[in-house]
């Protein structure tokens, strides 16, 4: 059963009307709410604020609430705990949440009476220069800084040089992230059943010019060669360092790292299509 609902807020959009419905479920359902305390600071409700640790420890549940970004950013939060994730879209449709706020009474009884599934979402990990780790579950992606030089990655699979990418950037995305960054690239669809980890080069200048999908066994290492520009380290879309020639960036998979909860409204392939807006294709005589 739902005893503590805990709660990630989107950053601008507004959240009231879906904590209104939260705190009124929970109300009537003796559960309590939590929420990040620099999120309750900007509205005025009574959830009780805590720290994310005890957010993603104590919660039954994380309930996120605005779109991917808001998604992504809660299941960074559960990661490494049981903690389950629902995505719940306010304003623009997304990928990743499951329902809409309408939706959010029936569906927070459905968790409450265990009617739903939960789907394992890989992540991956990366010790950065600085000797900060981070996790993405889009991707991690090495981007040139406008105005230096193009992104010249060198990528070892298992400690072995595999090959030398020139490219606007070079991604590591996991099959959550092959709709996002990697799939503007040019990268393939991949099921979030798969576990795996893609490379994809963005706009690359160099003679191979194709993706890469390895298991999620073999060690990645990415290496910033000479004539390489500095490059941004972006992590799920955030600029989170900077790197140069010489330096190198090892990432790893992290198979079921967070759970998503599914309700059985929507399928991978359904919601794939209604993001990128696939609507048919080519006849055939």
């Amino acid at each position: 059963m739902v005893h503590t609902v805990g709660i990630v807020l989107h950053p601008q959009r507004d959240s009231a009307p879906a904590m209104e419905t939260i705190l009124k479920w929970a109300g009537n359902h003796g559960a309590s709410v939590l929420g990040l305390a620099d999120d309750i600071a900007r509205i005025d409700c009574n959830a009780i604020p805590v720290d994310p640790e005890t957010l993603a420890d104590k919660s039954n549940i994380l309930v996120s609430l605005g779109g991917d970004g808001t998604m992504l950013r809660s299941m960074r939060l559960a990661a490494g705990t049981k903690t389950p994730v629902l995505g719940v879209n306010l304003g623009k449709l997304g990928y990743l949440a499951e329902i809409d706020v309408d939706d959010l009474p029936w569906a927070l009884s459905a968790i409450d009476n265990r009617q739903y599934s939960l789907e394992e979402r890989l992540a991956i990990r990366s010790t950065l220069p600085e000797g900060r780790e981070v996790t993405a579950f889009n991707d991690i992606a090495l981007v040139r800084v406008p105005g230096d030089g193009s992104a010249a990655i060198g990528v070892r699979i298992l400690g072995v040089p595999f090959v030398r990418y020139a490219a606007d950037a070079v991604i590591v995305a996991t099959p959550t992230g092959s709709t996002a960054y990697a799939f503007s690239a040019g990268g393939p669809i991949v099921s979030p059943n798969l576990e795996g980890v893609l490379v994809v080069p963005s706009s690359p200048h160099s003679s191979y010019n194709r993706a890469l999908m390895l298991s999620v066994d073999e060690t990645l290492s990415l290496d910033v060669l000479e004539r390489s520009g500095r490059l941004a380290v972006e992590v799920d879309g955030g600029v989170a360092t900077y790197v140069g020639p010489g330096d190198r960036i090892d990432v790893n998979a992290v198979p079921g790292a967070a759970r998503v909860i599914r309700l059985g409204h929507t399928t991978f392939s359904e919601r794939a299509r209604r993001k990128l807006r696939v609507t048919g294709s080519a006849e055939v005589d």
